[in-house]
């Protein structure tokens, strides 16, 4: 943060180094109206930069989000996978395998879902994969059959962590700081140019000066609202796993 306050008065600093010596020199024209080349070349430069910030705070946590999206779903297939590999397990090992999965399902949906609104996973959701994964190595398999079945639960849970790595990963990303309050500022700047080029302006004039104060603000709370994949406008929802939860309870319905 301290090189980018650093840059911008540098570049504050160019601008009136440039302003002394233009006056000194004696060149050019004086510009003091609002509406002169100065004015406008300004306001053009600061709604482009305003446009490039505000589409790229949007743009990232939109595709964050769909990525985030996708992992559940993976995670969740994942689940199910485990669930019927499960089955082919000796029945006391297959009820045992199968309860802890949608045990993790539950968790996954519930609380751990609302803790990652914060940003964070669950250190028992941690904790009850590892112990499921242990449980199951722990099966003493007497064929080969059995040895097969074991491993392919084994292959599945291994996938189920690596995308609740994933999604641990997806809880912590946010756009950089400095994008969102770059958005904000510029976006105030753009607003408060023509008061601050001099201009004074009155009746109909503040009507769409207003209106697009008003729409400003709307797009920078709403670059703010969605810049958590868990939380907010684009918030990812445990669809997924709310889906996945009723089809386990239905594979072991028999149905």
């Amino acid at each position: 943060m301290i090189v980018y306050i650093v840059a911008a008065a540098c570049a504050a600093g160019v601008v009136l180094v440039a302003s002394r010596l233009v006056r000194k020199a004696r060149a050019g024209v004086e510009d003091p109206d609002p509406d002169g080349p100065t004015a406008a070349h300004t306001g053009a430069m600061l709604s482009a930069l305003f446009l490039l910030a505000f589409a790229i705070a949007i743009v990232v946590p939109w595709t964050s989000a769909d990525a985030a999206r996708s992992n559940t779903y993976a995670e969740s297939q994942a689940v199910a996978e485990a669930y019927w590999a499960a089955q082919r397990l000796d029945a006391p090992d297959a009820r045992r395998v199968q309860q802890g999965l949608i045990s993790y399902v539950d968790l996954v949906r519930g609380p751990e879902w609302r803790a990652m609104r914060h940003g964070r996973l669950t250190a028992r959701g941690w904790a009850d994969l590892d112990r499921l994964r242990r449980d199951v190595i722990a099966i003493k398999a007497g064929t080969d059959e059995l040895k097969d079945a074991r491993n392919a639960v084994l292959d599945h849970i291994g996938e189920i962590s690596a995308a609740r790595r994933q999604r641990a990963m997806d809880a912590r990303v946010t756009p950089p700081p400095g994008l969102i309050a770059t958005t904000a500022l510029t976006g105030i700047v753009v607003v408060l140019l023509p008061f601050l080029t001099g201009a004074r302006p009155r009746g109909a004039t503040l009507v769409p000066l207003t209106l697009m104060a008003a729409l400003l603000a709307a797009g920078i709370y709403l670059s703010i609202d969605i810049s958590h994949v868990f939380a907010g406008a684009l918030a990812v929802g445990p669809d997924a796993f709310t889906g996945l939860h009723a089809d386990l309870r239905r594979i072991a319905g028999g149905g």
